[in-house]
């Protein structure tokens, strides 16, 4: 293939994409390469999260991280359930929790202890290191009710879950994967001539695709596989992926005027990149009062006269901060 034709072919593949492409992800292909991948920018859905939430700005970096994070990991499966990010660590942000259901559902939300993150703050120290400290980084995928779950846990190691993730794939994933990620806040004034605090993040993931039958299977972790080996005669290619991921700068990840189709044109156009159909992303939970009052009911019924208070059982989703309210003459089994 000429280079005058590799470059049409690209420009044709790319076309359909629109520059900015908030909220969505573009699975790709690169054949040249052998590689295939996720771009996804996240805009008003993320920051409907954080804003919502309304955690302290280092807390809501870490939680804008994660998002993306599960959004690459959780769109690259066959899911039918659920995806499910998560840390448990002993620094002043204990645990994150994120999870993304298809087509387009996605949530999450932190804890953190104030006394020691205020400290943390005061000292200067917010690195995602810092934050999180020792603990676990796990993915789960559940496909839903009688299917037996599948987790994934690696020790948080490095600088920030990008690091982690990295270690994840190179430890225990069958896929050589390489995985950037990063965030922003965007500072502009509303009519009223205010300042205004937008948050945004962005990610690219990268795997090998190997030669075979399923060179274009989406991978479960479910399936018990061989660790992929790449082919010697294959090596220069997935290095030069690699070196190609390494010159992503993080503004071109967040940056509204690069988006997606931009940022894969710079990175792959000496190669014939081919997209597929994109799709959305919106801030969903699948809390409900329904699912809520459920759980409740299967708690003894002197555990649920000592929730009452005001009159009232009520429940925060820590997902949504929607509240519940559920009088006792509600619960008509009475458990004991």
């Amino acid at each position: 293939m000429s280079e005058e034709s590799k470059q049409t072919k690209n420009e044709d593949s790319l076309n359909n994409i629109c520059w900015g492409a908030d909220d969505t992800v573009i699975p790709f292909q690169v054949e040249e390469l052998d590689i295939r991948g996720r771009a996804v920018q996240l805009g008003e859905t993320l920051n409907s999260i954080l804003t919502r939430h309304q955690y302290p700005e280092p807390v809501s970096y870490l939680l804008a991280e994660a998002l993306v994070l599960t959004v690459l990991l959780g769109t690259s499966l066959k899911l039918k359930g659920k995806f499910i990010l998560q840390t448990h660590s002993n620094g002043p942000v204990n645990m994150l929790v994120c999870d993304f259901s298809p087509p387009s559902s996605l949530r999450g939300y932190a804890r953190f202890d104030k006394e020691l993150l205020k400290q943390a703050i005061a000292n200067n120290q917010t690195s995602s290191e810092a934050l999180l400290g020792k603990g676990t980084l796990a993915f789960t995928i559940n496909q839903g009710p009688h299917t037996q779950p599948y987790q994934g846990i690696v020790a948080l190691e490095g600088e920030n879950l990008q690091e982690a993730s990295r270690t994840y794939f190179d430890q225990s994933e069958q896929i050589p994967t390489d995985i950037c990620l990063a965030v922003a806040i965007l500072i502009n004034r509303n009519q009223q001539g205010k300042t205004q605090k937008h948050w945004r993040a962005g990610g690219l993931l990268t795997q090998f695709l190997p030669k075979a039958s399923s060179h274009h299977e989406i991978y479960d972790p479910n399936q018990k596989q061989e660790k992929t080996k790449i082919p010697a005669q294959f090596e220069d290619q997935w290095q030069e992926a690699k070196a190609l991921m390494a010159t992503i700068e993080s503004a071109e990840l967040t940056d509204p005027q690069v988006g997606n189709k931009r940022l894969l044109f710079r990175l792959f156009h000496e190669y014939s990149v081919r997209v597929f159909n994109p799709f959305s992303l919106v801030d969903q939970c699948s809390c409900s009062r329904e699912k809520i009052k459920g759980i409740l009911e299967t708690f003894p019924s002197d555990e649920r006269n000592e929730m009452v208070k005001n009159k009232y059982i009520s429940v925060t989703c820590e997902f949504c901060s929607t509240t519940y309210r559920f009088e006792l003459q509600e619960f008509s089994e009475e458990k004991t």
